[in-house]
């Protein structure tokens, strides 16, 4: 692989070209280390970097006169490419300048950069934001993070800024070049999900013009293809997606092949002018974004350019077809993954376990860890130990041998005898201890930790806890409980920091246990008396030392040690390094554990080594101090990270007199990484020429688990080369070693990591399932067997024998070996030699549709995306969450400060692309964060696990996101093909098979009910009043409270009728019989009397609601509006509303001058109507019923005097209504049932109603129920927003309404009146809340009507006489429905509890008279009762029709006047426009009937139709409101086949993106959808009716204008 000698600075074109880095003078290439170093470490700012940059290169740079700028930009990626093959060619040696980067062999940049160009006219729709969001809320965002406390694997570097010449590319001189291009172009367009997503730009201006032309033809085509574009259907393979932009070249695009035109390098700005794009609505969208009409409605809007740019990104997930099988509607299986027959499998032999040389023995090599410190301390006593340095790099202090033996001692003497409680030792041999050490203090750790050896302490090292707060400390805090730790050793200096409680003792920590801190500086410890000696033993099985290891979940476990392991890894170290004694050794890393223990603390008192302990704090403030020390100790070992050397490479400043000669090995405790190799490479490159030798390098690889596993031995060993292997990633993601051969771009290299240790036998496993052996070209998990490894997971058993006991079989079954094997947790494979290789950890191990990706390989793409311009490098964190039972990628980066929002989005659009095409996978989300906003790791880097929680607790505040569900999530259900119809006769035949009931159901049969009504004499309401007034004048009819609880106004029968003969008189002198007349009232006896006055006078009311005083931009036009389609003449209202209705407020809302004749009825004179006017028949008009529908039609039904009859016949044999009865009724009486029960029934029944206006309910939310109490009512009726007003407003007072009396136990029945499905939730916690104040749990009930029948279900209770006898209706029945199944129209139960149940409620007893079937609505046949369908209503009360402006007769008679299309054929129904199913149940009415529950499952005109199912939005919206505390209210809709989710957000607005994600999450979890478009806006942004129903087209079409002034808005990919 001969690129690979191309350097990582030339890769990224936008730099010196290799001749001018080459003649770069040495003085020139180090100002600009430096300079990089600066803005790396947040010294100068970008644009102070890249203007000294430019001087500085300035007199380098050959001058290119007149190239279009915007050629060089595109051809920032061909020049690359030539590079690269020039390399190849000439096969030149490095510049001695060059810096590769950990996380990026310069092929992995340049093939980023390959891949990238194949996007290049992609364009995705930026997400909208509100600028309050942008402002960023943290103080500490503004600054330029810390790099240094970056990560483990930071690398401060940033890319050299751009320079503006570059060479145009010739085509004709390169041929090879091209071909390579088009290889490039071509290669991965079936397997990368967004790779053949260009818009073919380079065809598109030729046909711009043609394309105009087509423009009309097209839009129907335009919407055809964009259904399609969203049905997930494979398209042949090699065909770019459908494109909505240009549908008019279809059949061209094969032909001319345009993609290499547009990389070419066309300048953007050639066709951009022109452009023209057919839309979904058959609109062209110009350029520019101003969208011209051509049929249909002109919509000016970002938004809806944004959801164009949308759809045109959008493309069908890739998956292989489907096998044809037939699947049963309910098992609506998830699409399980196909494997590709063509994947690569294994094919080598079954490997062989590997054994390491044996251990040497040693003559007088120590019995134990303690016996060598004994030996030395005595014998050697002056002998250095241990160097600790200051920030400075000054050497502060030398622990000699003969100290750390008498301190230690002292320490152990001091913690076994003079610490005690209640007279008892407090510590006794084995008891945890907990040793809290500063990274830069390594004496006093060293001190501790041999102290608590040769106390025989169990010592457990952990991080300085810095605030409560810490990532990842309350798992420390677990791992202290389990471990029973109740004493912590410390320093002075440390101990004064921690955070302290307000009593000065240290703060106890989030899920810590309580400890003692115990200062282990000289002034506390005491010199043991001269007889006491510490028993130094032979090492045994007991616990030497615990060490702590994070899992990949965020749990934290303590890996325990014995000693005989401790002592044998120190001799198995010993013989691999070839350590002798008095060895002088440097340590970079951390002393507490790993790498940094085994080699700085333990190995090196063994051998009486003298170790340099390089703080983390020093490396921030000099990376090179290491490569110094190791100069002026002339040290032979230093222990370093790939990070340590990436890091000095970017500070090599003057250091013209280091040398590393000193060195015989350099161990890179991270090795295993596989992104060290480019830092080793690179650190060789520049330090060969100052003593460096190549073999000296040593990488190792190690876990915590079974500490180390292979070290590449230092060169006097003899041991074989180092190897390198470039392996293909697609290989790897199925787990298969293949060698790639063929330049591609998705390459891995990597190096090994040396040889198996000294007495270990290791072999390689499956890392999933049983550990079988893996074959030789096979990828598992490295495991070891071996006396020095850790023994157990304290207190863990379960875990201890999965990992810690692993025995490995053959594929037959059979254990290798008797001997339990450790798992490494580290992924690889045994390469020639002997050589192993690791290509990544357990850890980072994402598993997406049965291919595996390392989150390191992930990282290191995209970094290599125009590195460091927009993200911090070592802040990213790359996991996988589960999401539909597979996993998916989530890239979490840190963003600059300085980076604006479309660099961010461009960069999360490029980083998208580059690992899709590199790694053949999409990335579910990425999120950018604010600078230092992600919670860290003790030593810099990123906490994945924590991360990972936030991100899914919805707690990561990004300040970007962008999802790709679309082109990630392949394993959606088919979407429902629907079958075609089947014939009646064959239905009929069907369901007798089945044994199924047709769906039919009625309430009692009114012939049959005897009952001793009076007012069934008078055909009109109207004479019953009449009747009423002579027969009972003084009976009260009417109450009505204000917001005081006490009454307002009263009606009698009398006064009743004599104000409505008032109102006649002033009519019948002025309007025609039949005259429609408005009535404007507020709830109250003057809306009823006027009512009564209209029929009088032979006139057809019609109720309105007044305008809202403080609305009326809102308000007044709906009132006009029912005015003009009712044709009123006139209207009727107060004088208060009068003078309202001709303000100046009025005036700026509608044209007050065409309002009809508005009569002020205050003050009438007392005139008695000359005659009654009698309708010559009761089919004659009554009223009016004029309300507005959820999907915000306003439809008015009219209702006939024999229907109004009927409805309150109905009304009062179903709840056995009679004079002497109260019912409290609060609801709005405008329009549907709630006019019924206020304005008509008492009449009719002669009950009296205790009026309660809804609205005097926001004043004082306990009236209705006070009123309730008070006057002892057994029937109540309200609504749901009254009964959220209640629980909402009363729920914590219920204590306080007992004070006052309140007493809910006279209710029997509490109905709501509703048009919807019962909202279950609220009604059981309103019984649940005023349970206390008696409510039984049985009254609450619901009702339902709609439009063409306002009441076809109410659930009395039975009262009266029987009331003790049981009741006459059985209590409202909960089924429990598989919501998968209702998605196909089919009804199944299933238990409580299962998985997708949802529960539904009855709506009530169907009404006497009134019969109900349930149809299909399409065939209009009838339906089984397992079926889902409309429901139709066959009644005396049904309305007679739709009163319309225009009366589309079509409309009224399909929806008033519809028959079966089979089975009874002669009925006339009503169709409700609801969906819902009957249920048979068990349970018998009053008479012995079997009772027929009806259920309402939603309105048809709301549902969605969505992957060819049937979705209610209301199941939707549960869900999403579930899905995190701060949103409020939810609301969805569809636009152009993407759902859209509205959220109220109800926290501060730094939440609005955290919840984008988890939005999608639900909806695809629970729903099997794909959220397009996620809208967070501010409470009371959701509209919603009187009813309190949600106004989801009100909300569409405000979010369409843009209107909404969300807070955020997502386009997801």
């Amino acid at each position: 692989m001969a690129e690979r000698s191309s350097t990582g600075l030339l890769t990224m074109m936008l730099e010196p070209t290799p001749a001018v880095a080459m003649t770069l003078p040495a003085e020139v290439r180090e100002k600009l280390a430096e300079l990089e170093l600066e803005l790396s470490e947040g010294d100068i700012t970008q644009k102070g970097y890249e203007k000294k940059r430019g001087k500085l290169l300035a007199p380098y740079i050959p001058q290119i006169q007149g190239v279009d700028p915007s050629l060089q930009i595109d051809n920032r990626i061909q020049a690359s490419s030539q590079v690269a093959l020039q390399g190849s060619k000439s096969n030149k040696s490095r510049a001695a300048n060059t810096r590769d980067e950990r996380f990026r062999s310069d092929l992995h940049t340049e093939a980023v950069q390959a891949a990238l160009a194949k996007y290049k006219e992609r364009k995705m729709p930026m997400p909208s934001k509100r600028r309050s969001v942008l402002v960023q809320s943290s103080v500490e965002a503004c600054t330029p993070p810390d790099t240094s406390s970056a990560s483990e694997d930071e690398g401060s570097l940033r890319r050299q800024g751009r320079l503006t010449t570059s060479t145009p590319y010739q085509g004709h001189s390169h041929p090879a070049v091209e071909h390579w291009f088009n290889r490039v172009i071509q290669g991965s367009s079936t397997s990368s999900s967004a790779s053949s997503t260009s818009s073919h730009p380079g065809g598109r201006s030729v046909t711009t013009t043609n394309t105009t032309a087509h423009a009309a033809l097209n839009v129907n085509a335009a919407a055809t293809a964009l259904a399609d574009l969203m049905a997930h259907t494979q398209l042949d393979n090699h065909s770019a997606p459908p494109d909505v932009t240009g549908l008019s070249e279809r059949s061209s695009h094969h032909a001319e092949r345009p993609h290499v035109a547009s990389v070419r390098g066309v300048s953007r700005g050639f066709n951009h002018h022109t452009s023209v794009m057919e839309t979904a609505d058959g609109c062209e969208w110009r350029g520019e974004g101003s969208l011209t009409l051509i049929d249909g409605v002109p919509v000016n809007s970002r938004v809806s350019n944004k959801i164009q740019q949308l759809l045109n990104t959008l493309k069908r997930p890739k998956r292989p077809p489907l096998r044809e099988f037939f699947v049963d509607d309910f098992e609506e299986l998830l699409d399980v993954q196909q494997p590709d027959p063509n994947q690569p499998k294994p094919e080598g032999q079954q490997m062989c376990p590997l054994e390491g040389e044996p251990l040497g023995v040693v003559t007088n090599w120590p019995p134990s860890l303690p016996a060598a410190l004994q030996r030395w301390g005595t014998t050697q006593p002056k002998s250095p130990c241990l160097t600790a340095l200051d920030n400075a790099g000054k050497p502060v202090y030398t622990l000699t041998y003969g100290k750390l033996w008498t301190r230690s001692q002292k320490l152990a003497y001091t913690l076994l005898n003079k610490l005690s409680s209640r007279n008892e030792p407090l510590l006794v041999p084995g008891d945890r201890v907990a040793l809290v050490f500063p990274n830069n203090d390594p004496v006093m750790f060293m001190v501790a930790f041999y102290g608590c050896l040769l106390a025989e302490l169990v010592p457990v090292p952990i991080e300085v806890p810095l605030t409560r707060k810490d990532a990842g400390s309350q798992q420390i805090g677990f791992l202290l409980g389990s471990c029973g730790v109740t004493l912590a050793l410390t320093t002075d200096a440390c101990q004064k920091g921690l955070p302290k409680a307000q009593t000065g003792e240290v703060a106890t920590f989030k899920g810590w246990p309580r400890l003692l801190w115990f200062v282990t500086d000289g002034k506390h410890v005491v010199k043991p008396p001269k007889d006491w000696h510490p028993p130094i033993r032979e090492a045994s099985n007991d616990i030497a030392y615990i060490e702590y290891k994070t899992s990949k979940e965020g749990s934290t476990m303590g890996i325990t040690v014995s000693h005989s392991a401790m002592l044998a890894h120190c001799h198995a170290l010993t013989q691999a390094c070839g350590y002798t004694e008095g060895e002088t050794i440097t340590n970079v890393l951390d002393f507490k554990r790993e790498a940094g223990l085994w080699h700085g603390v333990l190995t090196s008192v063994m051998n009486r080594m003298h170790v340099i302990s390089i703080p983390y704090s020093l490396m921030k403030v000099n990376p090179l101090s290491w490569i110094m020390k190791v100069h002026t100790y002339k040290a032979r070992v230093a222990v370093v990270k790939s990070r340590d050397m990436h890091w000095s490479l970017l500070a090599q400043r003057d250091q013209r007199d280091i040398s590393l000669s000193s060195l015989r090995m350099l161990i890179v405790a991270d090795g295993a990484n596989p992104w060290s190799i480019s830092s080793c490479d690179a650190f060789l490159n520049v330090f060969q020429s100052r003593g460096l030798r190549p073999e000296v390098i040593c990488p190792c690889a190690s876990s915590s688990e079974a500490m180390t596993v292979a070290i590449r031995r230092p060169p006097e060993m003899g041991v074989p080369p180092p190897g390198k292997a470039v392996l293909s990633m697609g290989g790897l993601s199925h787990g298969v070693i293949r060698v790639d051969t063929e330049e591609k771009l998705s390459v891995l290299t990597v190096q090994d990591v040396g040889q198996v240790m000294p007495g270990a036998l290791v072999c390689v496993v499956r890392a999933e399932g049983i550990p079988y052996l893996c074959q030789t070209d096979e990828v598992g998990e490295i495991c070891v067997s071996s006396g020095s490894t850790g023994v157990a997971y304290y207190g863990l058993p379960g875990m201890t024998k999965n990992i810690f006991e692993t025995v490995p079989v053959t594929p037959s079954g059979i254990p290798i070996s008797d001997r339990p094997f450790t798992r490494t947790s580290l992924l690889g494979f045994v390469g020639p030699d002997s050589l192993v290789f690791v290509v990544g950890k357990m850890d980072g191990l994402m598993v997406v549709s049965g291919r595996r990706h390392n989150a390191d390989d992930v990282v290191a793409t995209a970094l290599a995306v125009e590195p460091m311009k927009f993200v911090y490098r070592g802040r990213i964190a790359v996991f996988s969450v589960s999401v539909l039972h597979d996993e998916r990628i989530v890239v979490v980066a840190e963003q600059r400060p300085d980076a604006s929002e479309e660099d961010s989005f461009q960069w999360m659009s490029r980083v998208l692309q580059a690992i899709d095409s590199i790694h053949q996978v999409g990335v579910y989300c990425l999120a950018l964060v604010p600078a230092n906003t992600l919670p860290k790791a003790p030593l810099g880097g990123i906490h994945i696990s924590e991360t990972k929680q936030r991100f899914l607790e919805g707690a990561l505040h990004p300040c970007n996101v962008l999802m790709c569900p679309h082109t990630c999530v392949t394993n959606l259900p088919k979407p429902r093909q629907k079958q075609p119809e089947v014939g009646p006769a064959s239905m009929i035949v069907g369901n007798l098979v089945a044994g199924k009931r047709i769906a039919q159901a009625c309430g009692r049969d009114l012939g049959q009910l005897e009952d001793n009504d009076q007012a069934r004499k008078f055909l009109y309401i109207q004479d019953v009043l009449q009747w009423r007034a002579q027969a009972t004048p003084d009976h009260p009819l009417f109450l009505v409270l204000n917001a005081k609880g006490t009454v307002s106004s009263s009606a009698s029968c009398l006064q009743l009728h004599k104000r409505a003969e008032r109102v006649a008189a002033a009519l019948m002198g002025r309007l025609n019989t039949g005259d429609h007349v408005a009535l404007v009232y507020p709830p109250g006896i003057d809306l009823i009397a006027t009512f009564y006055g209209c029929l009088y006078a032979g006139c057809v009311p019609v109720t309105v609601r007044p305008p809202h005083p403080q609305n009326l931009a809102t308000t007044l036009p709906t009132v006009k509006m029912i005015v003009e389609v009712s044709k009123s003449v006139c209207i009727l209202t107060t004088q208060a509303i009068t003078k309202l209705l001709k303000s100046k407020e009025a005036a700026a809302a509608v044209d007050i001058k065409s309002w009809p004749t508005v009569l002020d009825t205050d003050d009438l004179p007392r005139k008695k109507s000359p005659q009654m006017y009698k309708p010559p028949t009761p089919e004659m008009l009554a009223y009016l019923d004029f309300s507005v529908s959820t999907t915000g039609i306003l439809a008015g039904v009219k209702m006939s005097h024999a229907a109004t009859s009927a409805l309150c016949r109905s009304i009062k044999l179903q709840c056995e209504l009679y004079p002497s009865r109260q019912i409290a009724i609060c609801l709005d009486p405008y329009c549907g049932l709630g006019f019924a029960l206020w304005c008509l029934c008492s009449v009719y029944s002669g009950h009296q109603s205790i009026l309660v206006p809804p609205l005097e309910l926001e004043s004082n939310a306990s009236l209705w129920l006070a009123a309730v109490s008070q006057y002892k009512v057994r029937v109540t009726f309200c609504s749901y927003s009254v009964m959220e007003m209640c629980t909402k407003g009363l729920g914590s007072q219920t204590e306080a309404l007992r004070l006052r009396n309140v007493n809910l136990s006279c209710v029997r029945t509490c109905m709501v009146v509703a048009e919807e499905r019962p909202r279950i939730a609220l009604t059981q916690s309103f019984s649940k809340i005023f349970k206390d104040l008696g409510l039984s749990p049985r009254a609450v009930s619901t009702t339902f009507g709609c439009r063409v029948n306002v009441a076809i279900c109410l659930q009395p209770n039975r009262l009266g006489k029987l009331a003790e006898q049981g009741t006459a209706g059985p209590d409202p029945t909960t089924v429990y429905v598989d919501m998968r199944a209702l998605r196909h129209d089919r009804v199944r139960l299933v238990e409580r509890g299962s998985p997708h149940s949802l529960p539904l409620m009855e709506s009530g007893k169907i009404l006497p008279g009134v019969k109900v079937i349930i149809a299909n609505t399409e065939t209009k046949g009838p339906l089984g009762d397992s079926h889902l369908g409309e429901i139709w209503v066959s009644s005396p009360h049904n309305a007679t029709g739709y009163y319309t402006v225009y009366g589309e007769e079509a409309l009224h008679a399909d929806h008033f006047n519809t028959k079966l299309s089979f089975g009874d054929t002669q009925t006339v129904w009503a169709r409700t426009g609801y969906l819902g199913f009957l249920r048979r149940t068990e349970l018998t009415d009053a008479s012995g009937e079997r009772h027929d529950a009806l259920y309402v499952v939603g309105s048809l005109d709301e549902t969605l139709e969505l992957r060819g199912m049937r979705y209610h939005p209301i199941d939707i919206e549960t869900s999403v409101i579930r899905s995190h505390k701060s949103i409020a209210e939810c609301a969805v809709f569809t636009w152009t086949n993407l759902l859209v989710v509205v959220v109220e957000l109800e926290g501060s607005e730094q939440e609005a993106l955290d919840l984008v994600a988890l939005v999608t999450n639900v909806v695809l979890e629970e729903h099997y959808l794909i959220v397009g478009v996620v809208v967070v806006v501010d409470p009371g942004v959701i509209p919603i009716n009187s009813r309190g129903e949600k106004q989801r087209m009100h909300l569409r079409d405000g979010f369409l204008a843009d209107q909404l002034d969300p807070i955020y808005v997502a386009y997801n990919m």
